[in-house]
């Protein structure tokens, strides 16, 4: 397990070197991104299910919790998921020694329409992925798959919608990756802040 101090009250070397935010903001924040290396350290069954625990305590609309999570962590099951993954991510995530299928429920238990199941599931996945660094893991959602596949594959009825794969271990060394995926392997900036935040009326 990583050292939690370290992640709540200072931003890594690295994420220094490449973040540099406006505005005071817990450093956890700063130090979550997503790399495509990963070790083949395995993960414990309990840091796994606290991931899972944290996503499932995310907020959502009427407490309808209409996030799924299909895990993959046996040989058995990765072959699985590594079929429907697309070519580019298989190179890469293949590596990760636990994939998870977020998924989520697009009707209401009356069978009203659930207009917030991607909104409530999308806050389960922030809420694992920070979760997962707190622990010292990594996370990368991967949107590179084939919904198809991983719907017959899985037997996922077609009220259901499959948002992403999410690539769960331990970091790994980024020379492990293809030459192209190494100049990528560090942690991303964002747009200025005034880009993103409106008062009023805006045009966007």
């Amino acid at each position: 397990m990583s050292d939690q101090r370290t992640v709540f009250e200072q931003p890594t070397e690295e994420v220094q070197a490449h973040r540099k935010p406006e505005y005071s903001v817990t450093p956890l924040f700063l130090n979550r991104w997503s790399p495509r290396a990963y070790s083949d350290q395995p993960v414990s069954e309990q840091d796994l299910y606290s991931i899972l625990e944290a996503a499932h305590w995310a907020p959502s609309s009427f407490n309808d919790q209409p996030w799924r999570f299909i895990v993959a962590k046996t040989d058995e099951q990765l072959a699985v998921f590594h079929d429907f993954l697309s070519e580019f991510n298989r190179t890469w995530a293949s590596k990760a020694p636990v994939l998870i299928l977020v998924a989520s429920d697009t009707k209401r238990e009356n069978g009203d329409p659930n207009g917030a199941h991607a909104f409530d599931s999308g806050t389960a996945w922030g809420s694992l992925a920070l979760q997962a660094k707190i622990l010292g893991l990594a996370t990368h959602a991967i949107g590179g798959f084939s919904r198809d596949q991983a719907r017959t594959a899985l037997n996922i009825p077609s009220t259901w919608e499959l948002h992403a794969v999410i690539a769960l271990g331990y970091q790994g060394d980024k020379l492990t990756l293809s030459e192209g995926l190494r100049e990528r392997e560090l942690p991303n900036t964002r747009r200025p802040l005034k880009d993103v935040v409106f008062e009023g009326p805006v045009s966007l």
